[in-house]
């Protein structure tokens, strides 16, 4: 079976996919920023927190010592996080997609061409968004290889298309624009 990358393709895609997963995972846990609270070590990102505070009986603030998400999308304490967490998850979403096609190029044969290959590394800098924990870095170190690493890469990625093949598909009158060309010659 053959590859529709070329061997910096191969790289591309490996590193597009480390790229998305250590992205995604970072999304997903709530290290990115550590403090206290309350005499409690606490730590959070946009949309998950551990060891958090809630209003007990008479007022009084108690810690809840786990880990969870918000309650929902408007629990989220402000627009900002809110925003983030919608950038970050789409950039998110992007790298994924972009990564799954690059690894699936591995295995089919003219799937990515060079200019396929420079689209998706346009899409890789656009979803490589940033955002002081270790998974504060790991984001960062994951979008920042996605916008620089990947997006050159890609512009290497796929091969040229075979003149052999345009040729003879042109001969066997299987190729649209030689048709519609045929046609146009005839009239």
């Amino acid at each position: 079976m053959r590859s529709s990358l070329t061997l910096v393709g191969t790289l591309w895609a490996f590193l597009s996919l480390v790229t998305a997963v250590a992205s995604s995972t970072s999304y997903f846990l709530p290290y990115w920023l550590f403090g206290s609270q309350l005499g409690k070590p606490v730590s959070f990102s946009t949309f998950r927190r551990c060891n958090y505070p809630v209003r007990g009986e008479g007022h009084s603030l108690i810690m809840v010592e786990e880990c969870g998400r918000y309650a929902s999308f408007s629990a989220i304490p402000s627009l900002a996080w809110q925003m983030c967490t919608v950038v970050t998850g789409a950039g998110c979403a992007l790298l994924l997609l972009v990564a799954l096609a690059a690894v699936l190029g591995c295995c089919m044969e003219e799937l990515i061409s060079r200019m396929m290959g420079r689209c998706m590394g346009a899409a890789q800098f656009v979803g490589g968004t940033c955002r002081l924990g270790w998974a504060y870095y790991c984001a960062g170190g994951g979008a920042a290889a996605a916008m620089l690493i990947c997006t050159w890469l890609s512009c290497f990625a796929g091969r040229n298309p075979k003149p052999v093949v345009l040729v003879e598909s042109i001969i066997r009158n299987t190729n649209s624009y030689a048709m519609e060309l045929d046609h146009c010659l005839k009239s």
